[in-house]
Parts: structure tokens; C-alpha cells; sequence
């Protein structure tokens, strides 16, 4: 979900376009937990999953094109940064907030139960943009201080994030 690395040549289609917004959908899926089918928030987790996986595949060939010896690396280390950033932990951190305000408001206002829903998925919905630079600050130690330890490249690897 990060923007464009400094000194890249081209826009990076998964981090410079609309296109990375996907990455935003479990969270608006989860958001609209309280007023939607759970099959709809499944769903948005499967676009969400999506373009994680393309993104992987991205980076994938952009690092085979400079040294086929960093294909697995870029793939691995991108699908799970982006599975950890963009799927798992917002996903888990939209949810819980929406539930606890749901149950919050249910205890501490007399609000009708709609009105509860409508203010819990907006409350989720405005919690998105809070929660991205330090769920992405995160990932980045979890990933600097175990995965990349292991394959020696911390920090951003070639043709990632």
C-alpha cells in the first residue's frame, strides 16, 4: 500500500495508481460488518487477497529482471508484508473497533439499532487512513527484525514496497 520508492523510474501500478486501493477493501468490508451479509465482507477479503497476490507476482518479475537469484525473495517478502499490512492486521484492527463500538453504543445510548450499525461502520471507515502508517511502521520492524534477517536484506529489498 506504500507509495512510490524514491528514484523509480515508472509509476509502480500496485503502489502508484488506484489500483492499490484494493488493498484498502477487507477494511471497508469490515467497516460495513454491521449492515452487510458476511458473505459481502468475505468477499472483500478476497479482493483484498487478490491484490496482495499481485502485487507479489509484480515484484516477482520486476526482481527477475535484475537478478533471478531475488525472485523468491521479493515474492515472499511482498506477500507477506502486504498480507500482514494490508489483509491480517487492519482486518483484526477494523473489526475488533467496529465490535467494541457497537457494543459501547448499544450500552451507553438509547440510539436505535440502525442508527448504532450507521455509526459503527462510519467510526471503521474513518479509522482506515489512522491506521495505516503505524500498522506499516510495524510490519516493517516485525519484517526488518525476523524475515529479513533470515533472507539478509533489511529495509526494503529490490523491486518492493
Amino acid at each position: 500500500r506504500r507509495g512510490r520508492a524514491m528514484g523509480a523510474a515508472e509509476p509502480d501500478l500496485y503502489r502508484d495508481t488506484w489500483v492499490r486501493y484494493l488493498g484498502y477493501a477487507n477494511e471497508v468490508g469490515e467497516s460495513f460488518r454491521p449492515l452487510v451479509p458476511v458473505a459481502a465482507v468475505w468477499a472483500s477479503y478476497g479482493v483484498a487477497t487478490a491484490y496482495v497476490t499481485a502485487d507479489a507476482i509484480d515484484k516477482g518479475r520486476k526482481a527477475a529482471a535484475v537478478s533471478a537469484t531475488r525472485v523468491g525473495v521479493a515474492v515472499a517478502d511482498t506477500f507477506v508484508w502486504q498480507s500482514l499490512a494490508s489483509v491480517a492486521i487492519p482486518g483484526f484492527t477494523i473489526n475488533r473497533l467496529c465490535a467494541a463500538s457497537l457494543a459501547l453504543l448499544g450500552s451507553f445510548t438509547r440510539w436505535p439499532l440502525p442508527v448504532r450499525k450507521w455509526a459503527t461502520t462510519a467510526l471503521g471507515l474513518a479509522a482506515i487512513p489512522v491506521i495505516i502508517t503505524p500498522i506499516d511502521r510495524s510490519v516493517d520492524f516485525l519484517m526488518d527484525s525476523s524475515l529479513r534477517k533470515l533472507y539478509g536484506t533489511e529495509g526494503e529489498p529490490p523491486s518492493s514496497h
